[in-house]
């Protein structure tokens, strides 16, 4: 009399059914693999496949202007201001202000389907202007971030001279 175990083990291709799966090894995780964009393939997350968009970002001292575009730069998808979303035009610089203006571009961007941005910092700069980007950059990157778009690459576009007009204050400079 056989085993009710061998009979019951037929093998897979006499019953019909798919042979079972191999066993997969298990990787070791060394914190940087799991998750990570590299097993995703050009799908991006759980929400969907990726949309790019470029998220030009211009601050000086006096005020924020966030103007995120599509992958090429050149269709407009929203466009705002620190001067938009807050009343006294001192606060048009403050990150308050710009990073009220990042959620409203990021929420009108979010509506037209991009959910992943490169980001273009710009400073005044020239050959007057100062070079350092404005207190609303950082605010706006982060609050972006926060609205659930992924962040590429982030640059510093600021225009910088590489032989400028002569300075002011004549032939013996700024005497002080």
């Amino acid at each position: 009399m056989k085993n009710e175990t061998e009979t019951t083990e037929a093998p897979a291709k006499e019953q019909g059914q798919a042979p079972p799966r191999e066993q997969h090894e298990q990787r070791e995780y060394h914190g940087r693999d799991r998750g990570s964009d590299h097993d995703r393939g050009d799908r991006g997350d759980r929400y969907g496949p990726m949309r790019w968009g470029i998220a030009h970002i211009y601050t000086s001292y006096n005020n924020t202007i966030i103007h995120i575009t599509d992958a090429t730069g050149k269709e407009t998808i929203s466009k705002t201001s620190g001067g938009m979303v807050v009343k006294s035009h001192r606060l048009e610089s403050s990150p308050t202000a710009a990073m009220m203006a990042a959620k409203q571009a990021a929420q009108l961007a979010h509506d037209k389907g991009i959910n992943a941005l490169h980001i273009r910092i710009k400073a005044p700069g020239g050959h007057n202007g100062p070079n350092t980007p404005g207190p609303g950059a950082q605010a706006a990157v982060r609050a972006l971030s926060r609205m659930g778009l992924r962040i590429g690459m982030i640059n510093d576009v600021t225009p910088i001279p590489h032989d400028s007009c002569r300075k002011k204050g004549g032939k013996r400079g700024r005497r002080v």
